[in-house]
């Protein structure tokens, strides 16, 4: 399982440089940013007060709490975050074992004396080491400027929201796996996982737009990201349910990969019962 870790760290490699140094250059700016916020803080008052109360709702706040640093970081960059990183874990998760189940090389991989088991948890443990390392470098983009930044927040102040955000990333990634094993396709698969994940961002939004959406959104993950307000109120509550979720999907997606055929390449189909038509 070992040598399965080492191998799929090495082959994100590409995408933990891409993806955390983007994470880290929006956290660069956005930091950077904030001593213009502060000195022209009076036009941008008149601005944001200008937005429809439903514009500000959208983003989880008020003109008067995304004139706070938090608020500051929630609306301009850390509450699209799961969706920004999401991309990367719908593509990733659901890639770990059908990417070589559609090329042909799976059943050569398994041809060699290792169980299903170290495949499966080998690269599931691989996914989530490149997510740390995704996070760890979108983490020090948004904390190298914190100390000329103004807004009075430590490094470790900054990590909680990415803590909140390691969870989404992992329960996306471990979704996409979960149907990449379930569905005949991993595009199809990833579609689907990216189809919850943009239910769960907008319903959550919504829902302090309508109550109504708020009974729906609580069973998605995005109502659980803890964005800016984590700084001074994390939930660990929240963040184990969500961690605890993600294990359950790897767990299922285990017992369905010990259990299912390996195609020997290509796409599969949804295995539909034949009809038997009798002879006229």
């Amino acid at each position: 399982m070992l040598t399965v870790f080492r191998y799929t760290f090495a082959r994100l490699r590409g995408q933990i440089l891409g993806w955390g140094l983007s994470v880290a250059a929006l956290g660069l700016m956005i930091v950077g940013y904030y001593g213009v916020f502060q000195e022209r803080q009076a036009e941008f008052r008149q601005m944001i007060e200008a937005y429809p109360p439903e514009f500000l709702a959208f983003f989880g706040g008020d003109a008067a709490s995304i004139l706070t640093p938090e608020g500051f970081l929630g609306m301009y960059g850390l509450s699209m975050l799961p969706v920004i990183v999401g991309i990367f874990a719908v593509i990733a998760g659901s890639g770990l074992l059908a990417s070589d189940e559609e090329s042909g090389r799976l059943d050569l991989i398994l041809a060699h004396p290792k169980s299903r088991s170290a495949l499966l948890w080998g690269r599931v443990l691989g996914f989530a080491a490149a997510t740390v390392a995704i996070l760890a470098l979108g983490w020090l983009g948004f904390c190298l400027l914190l100390g000329q930044s103004g807004m009075g927040l430590s490094w470790g102040q900054m990590a909680l929201p990415f803590l909140s955000l390691l969870a989404q990333t992992l329960v996306y990634g471990m979704l996409a796996l979960l149907l990449a094993l379930l569905l005949p396709a991993r595009r199809l698969a990833a579609t689907v996982a990216g189809l919850v994940m943009a239910a769960s961002y907008f319903l959550s939004s919504l829902s302090a737009l309508d109550d109504r959406l708020a009974s729906a959104a609580k069973f998605l993950p995005y109502a659980y990201f803890q964005d800016s307000e984590a700084i001074h109120d994390f939930n660990p509550a929240w963040f184990a349910g969500v961690l605890g979720v993600s294990v359950a999907l790897a767990l299922l997606a285990w017992w369905r990969f010990e259990r299912r055929d390996i195609r020997v390449g290509g796409e599969g189909s949804w295995r539909l019962p034949r009809l038997a038509l009798g002879k006229g």
